[in-house]
């Protein structure tokens, strides 16, 4: 498996009510149309990589989510629908009104890799954060260990505050990286090309 996405907690409690809203107009910048995108996945996550585990981080955000090629954007969707009730219960335990959201993928490279889930660490606009909670996906989650090709999925909860538009670095245990910067350029070209193609569509 954006995202970040960014929702106030009632917003995420409405959601996994009521279905699929279009609620996340955050940060300033319109949302590009849905459905007209053409990155994929490995276009967009940022990698980290040890050499027993790599990692793959990518914003729950539907202003990037809604870059990403059709199907991959429809299953990031279903996903964010899915744990909508998880990410609002976690928010509250944390006192927050509103997250951040990344789902990050933790992949075994050795056999019976341990990961540590609390070793993943955002700067952005020099200030470090650390997340305030984690919503398991995979099953095995909890037990932190990975055989050889498997992975093990969750969302992980920031607070708000972080600027998805702008560069970031990503940490796990001693490594980082800043390939968020150059992800933002592919972004912003795929953006110009989204408006395109959905202007070019015959209007009913």
């Amino acid at each position: 498996m954006r995202a970040f996405w960014r929702f106030s907690t009632s917003a995420l409690v409405a959601l996994a009510a009521s279905g699929p809203v279009e609620t996340l107009a955050a940060q300033g910048a319109d949302l590009p149309p849905a459905g007209f995108g053409s990155l994929r996945q490995d276009n967009v996550a940022i990698r980290l990589s040890t050499p027993t585990v790599a990692l793959r981080a990518l914003p729950l955000d539907e202003r990037i989510t809604r870059l990403l090629a059709p199907d991959t954007y429809s299953s990031l969707a279903e996903l964010r629908r899915s744990r909508a009730g998880e990410i609002a219960a976690a928010a509250r335990a944390a006192g927050a009104d509103s997250v951040t959201v990344f789902v990050v993928t933790f992949f075994g490279i050795q056999p019976d890799t341990r990961f540590e889930p609390d070793q993943v660490y955002i700067s952005s606009q020099n200030v470090f954060y650390r997340p305030i909670g984690i919503v398991p996906v995979s099953p095995r989650w909890s037990e932190g260990r990975l055989g050889q090709r498997e992975q093990a999925v969750a969302l992980y909860l920031f607070q708000p505050s972080i600027v998805l538009l702008r560069p970031f670095v990503l940490y796990y245990a001693d490594r980082s990286s800043d390939a968020w910067e150059a992800t933002l350029r592919t972004l912003d070209a795929e953006r110009s090309r989204v408006l395109v193609r959905a202007a070019a569509q015959p209007q009913p």
